[in-house]
């Protein structure tokens, strides 16, 4: 393994010198005031101009507390993911929309909100909407498509191919008995062409397979195509990656090969948590427990969530290899990113810039409350994570070549920061390679990105992986680069192992792989860090020492920073209280790479 400056790290990572893909981040599912859920929680005032002028630096105005907010860094990308059921409909109605505004319903709700009864509203909306039932008098076409071009328009006027793109989306939001079963769904139209079709959403159809069958129907009418990403399977009651599809029938070829064409990737990290595993999951990763979130969608959600196999993704992944020996086709062969889910209009994942997940959690005061003793739900507001970020390489900026990236899984999560990752993989990589000042081009002239897929292995090779790991400029250093590895052992039962490749601070590994835990540098009593400790990169190759030519594995890279404060125990600072003790005060920031897959 060589080191390198930093410079030379951080041009290699984030430039396209290599003439293939530049590295873009961005947000593929930010909610704005167009939402009715954010709408009643808080952002009336935040819709997606404020969002995109947000996302793009701009200062804008916190719809909760009035003050002047500012993202740190711009993103390159944005998808408002506003959701399709009732879009814009609470916006529009108590703005005055006399379309809404006459009907006998809005009436009654105007009439409600000056009472004072506004919540009893929400809980009306929501309730219709997760018993599949629509309002009429709001779920008219003509409505739906009125608010649906007011969207396209909007994010038409902020699009600037190759320096900031707007993608054309939306979230279908089904959540049988509280089972989060949510997509958020994305095209490369422009937003001109998008505002043809109205947005498919689960008063349509509540069943995944029905959203893929409209996703084929429409592509064929309009030429175009869908990208659908799961998103919070960590709560989705196991449904999420099951063994049985919606009727509850084992899963067919078929329908792997469907979900496959529109499913490519799914959200790792977000802000109601991490999806990668979970320590009852993965006993022997000591790294397992990262922003577990408790607490299912119910209303008389009392946690904790039950942990079930299809839940997260390292299971999932796995349980996708044995259906793939059965069935010859993989439905769970999917890429990964990260992403915010915030409804506040702010699509911020900074651990001292984080303004909640919606506004009425807008502020540390509002954070530290706890719920009432008869309160429906018993989320604390600490119970969410600063998180996510989507990491995509993709050859310029702009829809199609974003879109392009997704299809293909060249894609990776972040928990929030900036870690610039590089992963191929392939059959004769060679230590010398990681050396290279154009590491890119020779890992795409050698080998597959991440994402991709590794034939019947040569005699006697076994797979070898070109990676680099540089940190975020911005942000904390490097603790260590991991490979987790999913295989079918000789029995057809699916294992895991994950592997320490490199350390940081001259610390070495033990013949079992394992080393001490690097230095935690937090000044709890302050919350700062020191950048003391740590790498500014890594550049290596590994081999697979225990490859088995006849099973099926799949690989990704994990990237852990060193520990930094937690936002909660800022907001515990500024309240001058402690902190809770439910949560830890520091966290270590990391990436998860899209997987390369071995199949014999």
């Amino acid at each position: 393994m060589k080191t390198i400056s930093l410079a030379i790290a951080l041009a290699a990572a984030a430039s396209a010198v290599q003439a293939e893909t530049q590295l873009l981040w961005g947000d593929t599912h930010l909610h704005t005031s167009f939402s009715p859920d954010a709408y009643f929680l808080g952002n009336r005032s935040v819709d997606p101009h404020g969002a995109y002028r947000y996302a793009q630096g701009l200062p804008i105005v916190n719809a909760a507390t009035g003050a002047r907010v500012q993202i740190q860094r711009p993103l390159d990308f944005l998808l408002i993911a506003d959701h399709a059921e009732m879009m814009g409909v609470p916006y529009r109605l108590f703005k005055g929309d006399p379309e809404l505004a006459g009907t006998k319903t809005g009436q009654r709700f105007i009439k409600m909100v000056k009472e004072g009864r506004g919540a009893d509203v929400f809980a009306e909306f929501l309730g219709n909407i997760n018993a599949k039932r629509a309002v009429p008098e709001f779920n008219t076409e003509r409505i739906r498509r009125s608010i649906w071009q007011e969207t396209t328009a909007i994010a038409d006027q902020y699009n600037q191919p190759g320096k900031f793109t707007t993608l054309i989306g939306w979230e279908w939001t089904s959540t049988p008995e509280g089972n989060n079963l949510h997509r958020v769904v994305f095209t490369p139209q422009s937003g001109e062409q998008a505002s043809a079709t109205i947005p498919f959403s689960a008063l349509d159809d509540h069943t995944p397979e029905g959203l893929w069958a409209w996703f084929e129907k429409t592509s064929k009418a309009n030429n175009t195509d869908f990208v659908a990403m799961p998103h919070n399977s960590n709560i989705s009651g196991g449904l999420m990656f099951n063994t049985v599809d919606s009727d509850g029938r084992p899963i067919s070829a078929d329908y792997a090969r469907t979900r496959m064409r529109w499913e490519p990737v799914v959200e790792m990290t977000q802000i109601k948590g991490d999806s990668e595993t979970h320590p009852l999951l993965s006993p022997n990763d000591e790294f397992a427990e990262f922003e577990t979130y408790r607490h299912l969608l119910s209303a008389s959600d009392a946690g904790p969530a039950p942990v079930e196999v299809g839940d997260y993704i390292r299971s999932s992944l796995k349980r996708g290899l044995a259906l793939e020996q059965q069935l010859g086709v993989n439905p769970y062969k999917f890429g990964v990113i990260g992403s915010s889910d915030a409804h506040t209009g702010q699509g911020a994942a900074e651990e001292d810039n984080f303004a909640g997940k919606v506004s009425v959690y807008g502020s540390p005061e509002s954070y530290d409350r706890q719920p009432s003793d008869n309160a429906t739900s018993k989320v604390k507001g600490w119970d969410f994570s600063a998180s996510g970020l989507a990491a995509v390489w993709a050859e310029e900026n702009t829809r199609e070549s974003i879109f392009e990236a997704f299809k293909r899984k060249e894609v990776y999560a972040t928990s929030g920061s900036r870690i610039g990752l590089r992963v191929f993989g392939g059959w004769n990589f060679k230590q010398r390679d990681a050396k290279a000042k154009q590491l890119a081009q020779r890992g795409y002239k050698k080998g597959v990105a991440m994402g991709g897929d590794l034939a019947a292995a040569p005699k006697g090779k076994a797979p070898s992986f070109l990676i680099q790991a540089v940190r975020d400029p911005d942000g904390a250093k490097l603790d260590r680069v991991q490979m987790v590895k999913g295989y079918l052992d000789a029995e057809g039962k699916p294992r895991e192992q994950v592997y320490n490749l490199a350390v940081s601070n001259e610390r070495k590994l033990d013949k079992k792989g394992n080393t001490r835990p690097v230095a935690n540098t937090v000044d709890l009593k302050r919350g700062t860090y020191t950048n003391n400790v740590g790498a500014d990169e890594f550049s290596l190759v590994w081999k697979d020492p225990d490859f088995d030519p006849s099973q099926r594995a799949f690989y990704y890279v994990r990237v852990l920073e060193i520990p930094t404060p937690r936002y909660s125990l800022l907001d515990a600072l500024a309240l001058n209280k402690a902190h809770p003790e439910q949560h830890p005060p520091t966290i270590q920031e990391r990436a998860y790479s899209s997987a390369i897959w071995y199949t014999p």
